[in-house]
């Protein structure tokens, strides 16, 4: 966390609000998507639009991995085969502090002082952790891809089995587009915020008045024209 000026700590949000905002994410989220004609509703559900999971190559591989199900192969279409090696279990909704709504899940239990760096930094190594772990893959004596969580679901499925190209398209949706930002900056760190300055260690944007009294002089400099 990065303080700028006095902070007031406050009590942690309670699951009941984690769970409200996490229902505005997702309604907000699904107006979008089907704005961009990505999504269809109906009367109880949501459903990729046909247009989208029939698009190009990357856009079905992307359709069928977000669904769960087989996309090349075979057994194209098909749902993804899990193994349950736990009982199911009962949620428990007073001992869950996250807010899950339509797929979404947004938890606010974790905090760090500004001096706290070791837990700050090991809060940022979970967040930019890899998709994959490479230590829960495994072979099976067929052949396929044996990936395990890191937490069993609720219904005690605690690995998920791959055909091997099946797998393979599932890491090739993971590779970002050409010329996209993998990073996006909220709030102060924003390039046109004001406090930019003051919280990034180089100390550039528009709080920065060195830096705009310098760009003002290169403007306001008359240039040497040569005569012909």
């Amino acid at each position: 966390m990065l303080q700028i000026g006095p902070q007031k700590w406050v009590r942690s949000p309670t699951s009941q609000e984690l769970t409200l905002l996490a229902q505005t994410i997702a309604q907000r989220v699904g107006r979008y998507l089907e704005r961009q004609g990505l999504l269809e509703r109906g009367a109880e559900n949501s459903y990729l639009a046909s247009d989208a999971v029939s698009g190009g190559p990357m856009d079905q591989l992307l359709g069928h991995s977000i669904t769960y199900r087989i996309a090349v192969g075979p057994q194209a279409g098909r749902k993804v085969f899990n193994l349950q090696t736990l009982p199911a279990c009962e949620p428990d909704e007073f001992a869950d502090t996250a807010g899950k709504v339509s797929g979404f899940s947004l938890h606010a239990g974790v905090a760090a002082r500004a001096p706290e760096r070791k837990k700050l930094e090991r809060l940022c190594r979970y967040i930019s952790r890899s998709a994959v772990s490479e230590k829960r893959l495994s072979l099976t004596t067929n052949g396929n891809i044996r990936y395990q969580l890191k937490t069993p679901y609720r219904d005690g499925t605690t690995h998920v089995i791959f055909e091997p190209l099946d797998f393979m398209a599932r890491l090739a949706v993971l590779v970002p587009k050409p010329r996209a930002n993998l990073t996006r900056f909220h709030g102060v760190f924003t390039p046109n915020s004001n406090y930019r300055a003051l919280v990034t260690p180089a100390k550039r944007g528009k709080g920065n008045k060195r830096q705009e009294n310098r760009k003002t002089d290169e403007t306001a400099q008359p240039q040497n024209v040569t005569p012909r």
